[in-house]
C-alpha cells in the first residue's frame, strides 16, 4: 500500500511532538527523534503487532529503543498510537512525577518494553528477548497452534554500535540464527562529542556479516517506501537476524544544527526549532496531533487488537488439545513454581563445595519447572549450571534447556535481563564472582526493573587459591550488595544453598546473585533444624546462655568458623550467640522487633567474619565491635593455605573474640 500524505504528515506529527517535549523540558535529545522518526512510524503503523489496550500481551512483537536517549521519539509514538501516554504526560516530559522520564524505563511508561539509555544494554536485552521467544515457540508451538511467533525490534544508534556489549550479543545472536531478531540501525555518523569519524570509521555491515547477520541498507532515512522493502525483506529471513542500516541527518530540518553534535543532547532553541518546524511545513501549536493522523494511526491499534482476540482464541484451543501444556504455559506466564521442597530439595551430608550442591538442587528442581533454563559464561562445569539430559539451546535445538553464552559475560547478564522482561521462562546463568565486575551496568538495570534474574557467581573467595589475586574476589560481595533491590546470598553449606534458590525461585520480584564456594565445606546440622528461619536472612544458629556476652556472625563458608570458635567460647563458660546471616539485604527487610531479637542493641560486643571487603558488616557491629575481613588483595597459593595466612581459622577467629571480651 503507498504511503500517503497523511503518513507524511504523521511523520511530521513524531519530529514535532519529540522537538516540543525538550523544549517544553529545556532538556533532552532533540536529534535522533527527528532523524529517526520515519523509520520507526514505517515499523509501528506496517509492521508492528501491539494492542496500546494491553500492553502486556505474550505475543506482541517487542520494540526496545536501544538508544534511549531518544525517549521523546518513544513517548511520541506511544501517545500518537493509543498507549496511555497523554499530551499532558509528554508536556512533563523530563519532570518529577511523569510517565516520561529522560530515559525510557519499564514498568514506568506503558508500552516501554525494556529500560534504556546505557548505550548497547538495550540491543543486549533484546537478544535476550529473541532468544526467549525462539525458546518458548520450541517448547509449547503446535503444527496447528503458532502460540508464540512474534518478532523483537530494536531501534539503535551509533553509540550502541560501540559499545562492547552490542557486540558480544549480536555475535552471540547470528551464532544463534535468531531471525526474528530485527534491528533498525540509526546511522547518522554523529557522536555526542563530534563527527563519529573521530572515533569510530569500522564498517558497521561488514562486522554484522561476520556475526552472520543479515545485512541491509537504506541510503536514505526519509525514504518510507525503502524502510518498508526492507523491513518486509528482513521479515522473510528465515535463518539470520537482520541488521538494517538506514543513513540519516541527526537534527533534520533544523538549519544550523542539523548533521552535527549539536543537535544531538541539548534543545534546539526556540528559533532554530521554529524554523524545523517551517521546513516540515508544520503551522500548529506546540503538541499538536492532528486528527487523520489519530486516526490512521488508530488502524493499526485496532489490528494489533484484533490479532490478540484471535490469539486468545487460539489459546483457547490449544487448551482443548494440549490441555497439559496450556496449564505449563499459563503457570510459565506468572512465573508460578509448584515444587514440593521438602520432598525435592536434596539432604546433604559430610562435606560438600556448595558450588556442587548447587548443581545437585538444581537438576533435582528442575524436572518441577519445565521453563527452567540454565546457563554460564564458558564455566558451566565450574559453576555446575548444567541441567543434565537436556540439550543444548542452539540451532535445531531450540527448546533445550542448557544454554552456552560464551566468554561473554556482559552480554549474557542483558541477555538475561532480556529473557526475564519477555516473560515465560526462569533463567539462571553463572560465571565466577570476580567477574560479576564485568556484568555490573547489566546488574543495575535489572535491579532499576526489578527482573527475577538469578546470578550463580561460583568461587566466592581466596580460598580460590592457586589462580590467584585476578581470580579472588575481595570487593565483590560488597559492590553487589550496594545495588539497591538486589539480594545476595552467601549459603554456608548444602542446605542452605537449597533455601536460597528455592528464595529465588518463590519470590520473583527482583534479581538474586548466589555466591558459592570452590572449597568443600561441612554440613552443619545446625542450620538442618533452622531451615524455617533461613528466610528472614539472618537467624540465630546457636547460643550459650543468654548470649549477651558476644555475637558471632558470618555469612557463607566462614559461618563453620564462627559456630566452632562459638562453641570453644561456650565451653569456657561465655554466654555467646552465633549468627548465619545469608542475607544481609533479607534480613534488613525483617521488622524491627525480629532485628532486635537477632542482634539485641544490649549487646555491644559483636564480631563479624567474611573473607571479603568488611564494608557491609559495621553497622551490624556497632561502634564497639570488630570485623575480620579483608582489606586487601589475595594471593597465589593452594586455597587453605590462603586462607590460613590471612587468618581465617577457627583458631584466629576464637583469640579475636577472646580479646573482646
Amino acid at each position: 500500500m503507498a504511503f500517503t500524505a497523511t503518513d507524511n504528515l504523521a511523520v511530521q506529527t513524531l519530529r514535532t511532538l519529540s522537538i516540543d517535549q525538550v523544549e517544553q523540558a529545556k532538556s533532552g535529545h532533540p536529534g535522533l527523534p527527528m532523524g529517526a522518526a520515519p523509520m520507526a512510524y514505517v515499523l509501528w503503523s506496517r509492521f508492528m503487532r501491539f494492542n496500546p489496550k494491553n500492553p502486556q500481551w505474550f505475543n506482541r512483537d517487542r520494540f526496545v529503543l536501544s538508544a534511549g536517549h531518544g525517549s521523546a521519539l518513544l513517548y511520541s509514538l506511544l501517545h500518537v498510537f493509543g498507549y496511555d501516554v497523554s499530551l499532558d504526560d509528554l508536556r512533563a516530559f523530563r519532570q518529577w512525577g511523569s510517565k516520561t522520564p529522560g530515559h525510557p524505563e519499564f514498568g514506568h511508561t506503558p508500552g516501554v518494553d525494556a529500560t534504556a539509555g546505557p548505550l548497547g544494554q538495550g540491543f543486549a536485552m533484546a537478544v535476550g528477548m529473541a532468544l526467549a521467544e525462539r525458546f518458548l515457540a520450541a517448547k509449547f508451538n503446535r503444527p496447528e497452534f503458532p502460540l508464540v511467533d512474534h518478532y523483537t525490534y530494536v531501534l539503535a544508534g551509533d553509540g550502541d554500535m560501540m559499545e562492547g556489549v552490542q557486540a558480544e550479543a549480536a555475535s552471540l545472536a547470528g551464532h544463534l540464527g535468531l531471525n526474528k531478531l530485527i534491528v533498525l540501525y540509526d546511522s547518522n555518523d554523529v557522536s555526542l562529542d563530534g563527527p563519529l569519524d573521530w572515533s569510530f570509521t569500522e564498517d558497521v555491515g561488514a562486522r554484522f556479516r561476520s556475526y552472520g547477520w543479515n545485512v541491509l541498507r537504506v541510503e536514505d532515512g526519509n525514504d518510507l517506501d525503502a524502510i518498508e522493502q526492507a523491513l518486509a525483506a528482513a521479515r522473510q529471513e528465515t535463518q539470520r537476524p537482520t541488521l538494517i542500516e538506514v543513513k540519516t541527518v541527526i537534527g533534520y530540518g533544523a538549519p544550523t544544527k542539523q548533521g552535527t553534535h549539536k543537535a544531538h543532547g541539548e534543545p534546539l532553541g526556540a528559533d532554530e526549532a521554529a524554523k524545523a518546524k517551517a521546513f516540515y511545513q508544520w503551522h500548529f501549536e506546540p503538541f499538536h496531533v492532528p486528527e487523520e493522523v489519530r486516526a490512521l494511526a488508530r488502524q493499526a491499534a485496532a489490528a494489533g487488537e484484533a490479532a490478540e482476540q484471535a490469539w486468545n482464541q487460539m489459546f483457547e484451543a490449544y487448551g482443548q488439545a494440549y490441555p497439559v501444556e496450556a496449564q505449563q504455559f499459563v503457570d510459565a506466564l506468572h512465573g508460578r513454581v509448584d515444587v514440593r521442597w521438602d520432598e525435592v530439595l536434596p539432604d546433604f551430608s559430610g562435606e560438600v563445595a556448595t558450588r556442587d550442591a548447587f548443581g545437585k538442587v538444581v537438576n533435582a528442581v528442575a524436572p518441577h519447572v519445565p521453563t527452567l533454563i540454565g546457563g554460564s559464561a564458558d564455566l558451566s562445569g565450574s559453576n555446575k549450571t548444567i541441567i543434565n539430559g537436556e540439550e543444548r539451546f542452539g540451532l535445531g535445538s531450540y527448546s533445550g534447556r542448557n544454554f552456552f553464552y560464551g566468554v561473554r559475560e556482559h552480554a549474557m547478564g542483558a541477555m538475561l535481563n532480556g529473557i526475564t522482561l519477555h516473560g515465560g521462562a526462569i533463567p539462571y546463568a553463572g560465571t565466577f564472582l570476580v567477574f560479576c565486575d564485568y556484568l555490573r551496568p547489566a546488574l543495575r538495570l535489572s535491579a532499576l526493573m526489578k527482573q527475577s534474574v538469578i546470578h550463580i557467581f561460583t568461587h566466592d573467595s581466596i580460598a580460590v587459591g592457586e589462580d590467584g589475586p585476578t581470580h579472588q574476589p575481595v570487593e565483590q560481595l560488597a559492590s553487589l550488595r550496594a545495588i539497591p533491590g538486589f539480594k545476595v546470598f552467601r549459603p554456608a553449606d548444602g542446605t542452605e544453598t537449597g533455601l536460597a534458590f528455592r528464595w529465588a525461585l518463590e519470590h520473583r520480584t527482583g534479581p538474586v546473585a548466589i555466591a558459592l564456594t570452590r572449597q568443600k565445606v561441612p554440613t552443619l546440622d545446625e542450620i538442618k533444624a533452622k531451615k524455617a528461619e533461613f528466610a528472614r536472612g539472618g537467624y540465630v544458629l546457636f547460643q550459650h546462655g543468654d548470649g549477651r556476652d558476644l555475637i558471632l556472625m558470618a555469612s557463607g563458608s566462614e559461618v563453620q568458623l564462627v559456630l566452632a570458635a562459638g562453641r570453644r567460647l561456650a565451653e569456657e563458660g561465655v554466654a555467646v550467640r552465633v549468627l548465619s546471616m545469608p542475607c544481609l539485604e533479607l534480613f534488613d527487610e525483617q521488622d524491627e522487633a525480629y532485628r532486635e531479637q537477632v542482634l539485641p542493641g544490649g549487646v555491644s560486643r559483636r564480631l563479624a567474619v567474611e573473607m571479603a571487603s568488611p564494608m557491609p558488616w559495621y553497622k551490624y557491629v556497632g561502634r564497639e565491635g570488630r570485623v575480620m575481613g579483608i582489606d586487601r588483595f589475595g594471593a597465589s597459593a593452594p586455597g587453605d593455605v590462603v586462607v590460613r595466612e590471612y587468618g581465617f581459622t577457627v583458631e584466629s577467629v576464637w583469640q579475636t573474640a577472646k580479646s573482646m571480651l
